[in-house]
């Protein structure tokens, strides 16, 4: 049996991950309970133990406004710790997935971002992935790849979806207004952790490795932020999980300023990780309702495990 590593246990990707292990893999999900990425001992320790077939690293900081104004906690999660990470996959010859975002661009292209287009991050989270994202290239390892995505949600902790059945059941709440000139693509947390599933057999299997790759994954389609809210309340209407029809309003980035410049397109092209691995995306709004199917079936707490769809 093929055994899997995931950093991050507490995210939304590493409990996806967990939950959708294929059969003839074993995955062992650590959190900072189990392990300090910053410290390298700590680290090398687990990895020696458990010995994995492949190492996929889901931890980071994701806290987009709030990086910026901690800088050292962000680059400490995001750059220092991938280093740590790198050095040890490279040291004990294991395959290493790690996922990045689409952040690492600053949205000016009118088209989908390339794996290869240049990068400009906007924002410190943005920067501090693309620094974790440099101290894998700069090791030249022999079999890892580098996953950007984006927009992602899940039944499981906290997120964009989540945020908007909350307001939406408000009672006392009587709009709410939207970004609508900011455009991606929602990806399902599910569909993700069954894309690096799909790669990590590929890459555990194939006897000539290819280095470090940079690809892209996320679901299909396109939306702006206010698209996104209105699909999650019609779905969500639809399954019973809202009562009432809550008017969303479209509005620019600037009549809801953030603390971190976020970029105004960041629609990922996925046509080389479809091509490399096989696979096709869907829809994100048939992926959104799937998720919100869960939520509704288990009363909006999900315990049940199921397959990659």
């Amino acid at each position: 049996m093929k055994k899997a590593l995931i950093l991050g246990k507490n995210g939304q990707v590493a409990w996806e991950l967990a939950r959708t292990c294929p059969q003839d893999w074993q995955a062992k999900a650590c959190g900072r309970e189990q392990v300090n990425l910053q410290e390298y001992s700590s680290l090398s320790g687990l990895v020696s133990e458990f010995s994995p077939d492949l190492l996929i690293n889901a931890a980071a900081y994701t806290a987009v406004d709030k990086a910026e104004s901690e800088r050292e906690e962000a680059y400490a999660l995001n750059q220092l710790a991938v280093a740590n990470i790198a050095d040890i996959a490279a040291e004990q010859g294991i395959p290493l997935v790690h996922i990045s975002t689409d952040f690492v661009f600053d949205g000016t292209k009118s088209s989908p971002y390339t794996a290869a287009d240049h990068t400009a991050p906007l924002s410190v989270y943005g920067a501090s992935k693309l620094a974790g994202e440099r101290e894998i290239l700069e090791r030249s390892l022999p079999n890892a790849l580098i996953l950007r995505t984006s927009w992602v949600y899940s039944a499981h902790g906290q997120n964009f979806v989540k945020s908007m059945l909350r307001l939406m059941s408000d009672p006392q709440r009587q709009h709410l207004s939207i970004v609508s000139d900011q455009v991606g693509t929602p990806t399902w947390a599910h569909t993700l952790a069954w894309a690096i599933w799909t790669a990590g057999e590929a890459m555990v299997a194939t006897r000539n490795p290819g280095g470090t790759r940079v690809f892209n994954w996320t679901d299909a389609g396109v939306a702006s932020w206010y698209d996104f809210a209105v699909a999650i309340q019609e779905l969500a209407l639809e399954r019973g999980l809202l009562e009432k029809l809550l008017p969303v309003q479209p509005i620019p980035h600037t009549d809801y300023p953030t603390p971190a410049v976020r970029p105004p397109y960041s629609v990922l092209d996925k046509s080389g990780f479809e091509q490399e691995f096989g696979v096709q995306p869907k829809h994100w709004r048939n992926q959104l309702g799937e998720m919100l199917d869960e939520l509704a079936v288990a009363g909006q707490e999900v315990t049940q495990s199921t397959n990659p769809k």
